[in-house]
Order: structure tokens, then C-alpha cells, then sequence
């Protein structure tokens, strides 16, 4: 599973600041996709994923996303995260750049999923990020934003140190079956095999506070994370894989993470 860092660094960054400071989320209502924004104590943005491509949806998607930034009082976003390339993710990128200033672009690379749709909403995305800065996320990469965000993505090793309890034996590994496809024409091994694969996973901690956002993580890549040994400990709060679909959020991890337990 590759690991993108940014939780080290704000972790080491946020003692300097106000202790009344809060660390701000806001999971945006865009239809059929996602949009998730954190504001730091130090008033830097992040925002994860940007919904769909397209006129009339995507207007409506980026008006929500636009309006909660304003409620926020967020003026620009310092960094827009790409999770992965499927439509209802980078999409709305292009019509939000429109909108707002966007400074900083993180992405997991090179595009897997070669058909007309992905190549193209990859092609306009890019457009937009050659006109800013570009993060290209690898094992064990910091951003620099001064709240505490740690993040995780698909296809690499992660640390063994995140937080209590990483690094443990997961016996869940034994009796969770990895997924052929068997169960639904196929559908696991398409999975495996496209960006949701590839997904950017946001680990995001502030002082014990710790959420894990998994992004569109499949049932069988979760193994790479958490067997033999669950590599990112507990959290408080889970969001949910994959729209909550059955080719993610496999037991080994849910469990493993123990959310709100």
C-alpha cells in the first residue's frame, strides 16, 4: 500500500499554535461522489476529491463546495487531493479551479484506468495542474500543511509506527478470504486492477484524534495494508470505502481499526 505522509508533519507543526485552534471537517453534499474539506488550526485548506465532471451536476457540485469553502472562510484551496482518477473524484476539479484559486495539486501519478471517459477527465485535470504546483505522492512523503494529516495510498508499504497498537499481529487476516470476482461477474478483480486500487488514503490525526479516510480502497488491497500486521493502528472515526460498496471495507481493516470502539 503507498503511504503518503502529511500527519508527521503537522503533528510536529501544531504544538506552536493556538491550543483553542480546532482542526475543522467538512464532508460536502455532492451527489454520487465526494468532496471533503479540512481546515487547519492554522487556517490552511485541504480538500479531498472535488465530485463530478459534466454541466448541470458538476455546477451544482461545485456550487456546494464553493459555498462550504466560503462558510469555512477559505479563500483559496492550498491543497486540492486527488485521490484517484475515476470521474466522480478528480472531475470537478477544472469547474472548482474556475471558481477559486487553487495552489497545490496532489496525486497519486501516472493514470491506470486507459479508457475514452478516464483519459479525458485526466486530460482536463492535468490542464488545470499545469497552471499550479504539483505533489506526485510516494511512500513516505510529507505535505507541508500545518494541521495533522497523515496519508496512506493504494499499492505500497506504510510505516510501522503511525500511532498504539501499528505494527501488531491482525488475526482477521486468516479469516477474511481474499475476493476473486466468484461472487459478482468479475467485480473484484476489476477493482483490483483499476484506480480505486490506487486510491490516496488520508490518515488524519489531531492531537488524539485520529480519521481514517480509506477514499475508494478495494476489499482485497486493504490486505496490503493491514496483514500480517495492522500497519495504522485505531482510530476514532472510519469513513466509509468505496461509497460503502461490497468490493471494499473488508472485515481485517474495519475491525483492525476498531472505529469509535
Amino acid at each position: 500500500m503507498r503511504f503518503v505522509r502529511i500527519a508527521a508533519v503537522v503533528l510536529l507543526m501544531v504544538s506552536a499554535l493556538s491550543a483553542a485552534k480546532t482542526l475543522d471537517m467538512y464532508m460536502i453534499d455532492v451527489e454520487g461522489s465526494k468532496a471533503f474539506l479540512l481546515v487547519s488550526p492554522s487556517g490552511q485548506s485541504m480538500l479531498i476529491d472535488a465530485g463530478i465532471p459534466g454541466s448541470e451536476q458538476n455546477g451544482r457540485d461545485t456550487d456546494r463546495i464553493v459555498e462550504a469553502c466560503k462558510a469555512a472562510g477559505v479563500k483559496q484551496i492550498d491543497y486540492m487531493v486527488v485521490t484517484h482518477y475515476d470521474g466522480d473524484h478528480v472531475g470537478g476539479v477544472p469547474a472548482l479551479a474556475a471558481r477559486m484559486p487553487i495552489v497545490t495539486f496532489v496525486d497519486h501519478g501516472e493514470n491506470v484506468q486507459i479508457n475514452d471517459f478516464t483519459v479525458k477527465v485526466v486530460k482536463d485535470y492535468m490542464a488545470v495542474v499545469a497552471k499550479g504546483k504539483h505533489i506526485v505522492v510516494k511512500a513516505g512523503d510529507k505535505i507541508p500543511i500545518k494541521a495533522s494529516t497523515h496519508s496512506c495510498y493504494g499499492g505500497r508499504e506504510g510505516d510501522h509506527d503511525a500511532a498504539e497498537r501499528a505494527g501488531q499481529p491482525n488475526p482477521l487476516c486468516d479469516t477474511t478470504p481474499v475476493r476473486s470476482g466468484a461472487e459478482r461477474a468479475g467485480s473484484h478483480r476489476q477493482q483490483d486492477a483499476n484506480e480505486n486500487a490506487m486510491a490516496i488514503v488520508l490518515l488524519v490525526t489531531y492531537g488524539k484524534f485520529r480519521m481514517l479516510d480509506p477514499a475508494d480502497l478495494t476489499w482485497n488491497k486493504d490486505r496490503e495494508m493491514f496483514c500480517p500486521v495492522n500497519r495504522i493502528g485505531t482510530v476514532d472515526l472510519y469513513m466509509t470505502a468505496n461509497h460503502g460498496m461490497e468490493v471494499a471495507n473488508s472485515p481485517l481493516m474495519v475491525h483492525a481499526l476498531q472505529p469509535g470502539w
